[in-house]
C-alpha cells in the first residue's frame, strides 16, 4: 500500500485527525497549571485516563500488525500475551500500587533507593533509561518508520522524525497531563476503527460458521500441547509470569500513571480498566487476522494481513481513519517513553546527584532537554537498526523481553515481600544477574542460535528458569553473607483496605477472564 491509493477524502480525514490531536495537546497544555510538574499530571489522573493511557502505551503499530500476522498463522493462543497479563495487572493493583503511592514517589528507581539505598537507585536509574531508548523508543520508531514508509514513501529518517515532532510536542507541551487526555482520543478511534474492521470482516466471511469451517479447528484454542514449538502451555504458564511482573508493575513508562492518580482508589480502578480493555486485544488486534486466512487463504505474507483486510473491506475514508489510528498508536507509546525517559533522568540523577536544590522551573527545562536529547539519540538509534540485515527483528525482540524481565522481576518481588532482601543482593543481581541473563540471550539468539542447536528450551521457559537461578541467588547473599547493621525497611505508611466498588469490578474482571480460558480450551 501507498499513496497512491489514497483518496482525497483519506487526506482530509488524516488531516483533520492531527488537527483535533494538536487542540487537545495544547489545551491540556494551557490548563496545567503554571510551574507545576510535568510528570505525574499534578497527581489528578483518574480512572478512564489512566486505563487509556496504560492500554495506550501498550498499544503499538507493530503489535497492530504483528498480532493480525498472528492470527493468519496460528489463531488466537497468542492472545495470552494479552489476557494472561490480568493477573499482573491485578497484582499492581493490589500489591505495588499501594506501596508504590503510600511511599509517595515519582519513580520506581525512588522507590528502590528508599527500599535498598543510593546505589540501587543509581542502577536502576541507568538501567530504566537504556531500556525506555532501546525497547520503548528505538523500536516502536522503527515499526512506525517502516508502516509510515510504505504508505508514503518516505525515508526511515523522515518517518521517525514526524513521528516524533508530533510526540515530544505533546510530552513538553503538556507532560503527562497532555498525553493522557490525548491518549484517551485516540484509543477511542482505534477501538472504533478496529471493531469496525472485524465487524466487516466477520460478515464477509460468513459470520461464526464461515469462519469456523474456513480456519482449522485449533486456531479457538488458548492452550497448545507442551510440545508445539511456538506456543507450548508450560512456558507460557511459567515464562509469561516474569515478564509480566517487569512489564505491568516494575517498567517506569507502563506503572507512570497510575503513579500520577489522584489517589489510590482511582490507581486501581483504572488498573482494572486497563485489564477490562486487554480483552479487547484479541478481538480487535489477533481476530482480524484469522478472518483475513478465511477471507485470502492465498496471502503469501502474515505480516501483510492487518492492511489488506484494510484496502480490500474500507472505502475510500476509512483508510484514512485506519492510517490515522496506526499513527495514534505510534504517538501514544512514544509520548508516554518520552515522558517516562524524562521523569526517570531528571528525578534521579540530575536532581539527586547533581542540583539536589532545583527549583520547579529547572526541574521542568531539565524534562524538556532530556526529552529532546532521547528523541535524537532514539533516531540514531532506530537508523542503526534499520542498517542491520538479515534479521527479523521483531521476533528477536520478543525473545529479548523474556531475557531482560528476571532481574528487574526478581529483585522488586524480593524487594517488596522479603523483608530480610539486602541491598548488596538487589544490587548483584541489577548488574551481574543482568550480565548472566543477557549473555544467555546473546548465546541463545545469535551464538548458538536455537534454530540451529535443539538442546535449547522455548525462549519462556528459559526466562522462568534464569528467574528461579536469580532469585535462589539473592536468597543466598541475602542470607549467608555479612548481614548490615541496619536494614532498609520501607515504610508505606498506612495502607488503606481498597473500596467495595474496586474489590467489585476486580472480582468480575477474574470472573470474566477464567470464563474466557474456560470456552476457549473446550473446543
Amino acid at each position: 500500500m501507498n499513496t497512491h491509493n489514497l483518496a482525497s477524502l483519506d487526506w482530509g480525514i488524516l488531516a483533520t485527525y492531527f488537527i483535533i490531536l494538536f487542540a487537545i495537546g495544547i489545551w491540556a497544555s494551557l490548563n496545567r497549571k503554571k510551574g507545576s510538574s510535568l510528570f505525574l499530571a499534578e497527581n489528578s489522573l483518574k480512572w478512564p485516563h489512566i486505563g487509556f493511557s496504560m492500554w495506550g502505551t501498550n498499544v503499538g503499530p507493530s503489535m497492530l500488525i504483528a498480532s493480525a500476522s498472528a492470527g493468519f498463522t496460528t489463531g488466537i493462543v497468542s492472545g495470552n500475551f494479552a489476557w494472561y497479563a490480568f493477573v499482573f495487572i491485578l497484582l499492581l493493583a493490589f500489591v505495588f500500587a499501594p506501596r508504590y503511592l503510600g511511599a509517595n514517589i515519582i519513580t520506581l528507581p525512588e522507590f528502590m533507593r528508599k527500599r535498598f539505598g543510593p546505589s540501587t537507585r543509581n542502577i536502576l536509574a541507568w538501567y530504566t533509561i537504556v531500556t525506555i531508548l532501546i525497547s520503548w523508543l528505538a523500536l516502536t520508531l522503527f515499526a512506525g518508520g517502516i508502516l509510515i514508509k510504505q504508505i508514503f514513501d518516505i525515508p526511515m529518517w523522515q518517518s521517525a522524525l514526524l513521528l516524533l515532532f508530533i510526540s515530544v510536542f505533546f510530552t513538553m507541551a503538556g507532560g503527562l497531563k497532555a498525553v493522557a487526555y490525548t491518549n484517551v482520543f485516540q484509543m477511542i478511534l482505534l477501538i472504533i476503527v478496529s471493531m469496525t474492521l472485524t465487524v466487516v470482516g466477520f460478515y464477509k466471511a460468513g459470520g461464526v460458521e464461515g469462519i469456523t469451517a474456513a480456519v482449522p479447528a485449533d486456531y479457538w484454542n488458548l492452550f497448545r500441547p507442551n510440545d508445539d514449538p511456538d506456543f507450548p502451555w508450560l512456558p507460557i504458564l511459567l515464562g509469561y509470569p516474569v515478564m509480566g511482573v517487569w512489564f505491568w508493575c516494575t517498567d517506569q513508562s507502563m506503572v507512570q500513571p497510575v503513579l500520577a492518580a489522584k489517589n489510590l482508589e482511582q490507581g486501581q480502578l483504572g488498573a482494572n480498566f486497563t485489564g477490562w480493555l486487554k480483552i479487547l486485544d484479541v478481538p480487535l488486534y489477533i481476530l482480524p487476522g484469522v478472518i483475513c486466512l478465511a477471507l485470502y487463504p492465498t496471502l503469501k505474507n502474515p505480516d501483510e494481513a492487518y492492511m489488506t483486510m484494510v484496502t480490500n473491506l474500507f472505502p475510500a475514508g476509512m483508510v484514512g481513519l485506519v492510517l490515522a489510528v496506526l499513527t495514534a498508536a505510534l504517538v501514544s507509546t512514544i509520548a508516554s517513553a518520552l515522558n517516562a525517559l524524562g521523569t526517570v533522568f531528571t528525578m534521579d540523577i540530575y536532581v539527586k546527584k547533581f542540583n539536589p536544590d532545583a527549583s520547579q522551573k529547572e526541574i521542568i527545562k531539565m524534562g524538556h532537554i532530556v526529552t529532546l536529547s532521547g528523541a535524537l539519540l532514539s533516531i540514531l538509534i532506530t537508523l542503526t537498526i534499520d542498517n542491520i540485515r538479515g534479521l527479523n527483528l521483531f521476533n528477536v525482540f520478543q525473545s529479548v523481553l523474556g531475557f531482560i524481565a528476571p532481574p528487574m522481576a526478581a529483585v522488586f518481588l524480593f524487594g517488596v515481600f522479603w523483608k530480610k532482601t539486602t541491598t548488596r543482593a538487589a544490587n548483584m543481581v541489577l548488574t551481574w544477574g543482568t550480565v548472566f541473563s543477557l549473555s544467555i540471550g546473546i548465546l541463545y539468539l545469535w551464538v548458538l542460535p536455537a534454530e540451529t542447536y535443539d538442546f535449547w528450551p522455548h525462549f519462556m521457559m528459559l526466562s522462568f528458569l534464569i528467574f528461579v537461578a536469580l532469585s535462589a541467588f539473592m536468597w543466598a547473599v541475602s542470607t549467608i553473607g555479612k548481614r548490615p547493621q541496619s536494614q532498609n525497611i520501607l515504610n508505606y505508611g498506612q495502607i488503606p483496605a481498597p473500596a467495595t466498588l474496586v474489590v467489585i469490578l476486580w472480582v468480575a474482571l477474574v470472573l470474566v477472564m477464567v470464563g474466557l480460558y474456560i470456552f476457549f480450551n473446550g473446543h
